[in-house]
């Protein structure tokens, strides 16, 4: 069973979930910034966003990694005329 959640206010749940769903830092610094394990996370997240908002963190979170190896696109070279 996973453990339970600490105790946090109101204020504290809005800034983890805020970090959470913000794309800049990555996943392990918002563990370490508010002392959550990743099953804590993941249940605070259940409990307080929506089914929907939930599914789509959890897809932005698996893409993540694969945006941030992918090598950066860029436009084709203009032709000269």
């Amino acid at each position: 069973m996973a453990k339970p959640i600490p105790r946090l206010t109101a204020a504290e749940i809005q800034r983890v979930i805020a970090t959470a769903w913000d794309d800049r830092p990555p996943f392990s610094a918002v563990l370490r910034e508010h002392g959550l394990s990743h099953g804590e996370l993941v249940q605070l997240l259940k409990r307080e966003l929506t089914p929907n908002a939930y599914k789509v963190w959890v897809a932005r979170t698996k893409a993540a990694p694969a945006r941030a190896a992918a090598p950066a696109r860029r436009a084709p070279p203009k032709a000269a005329r």
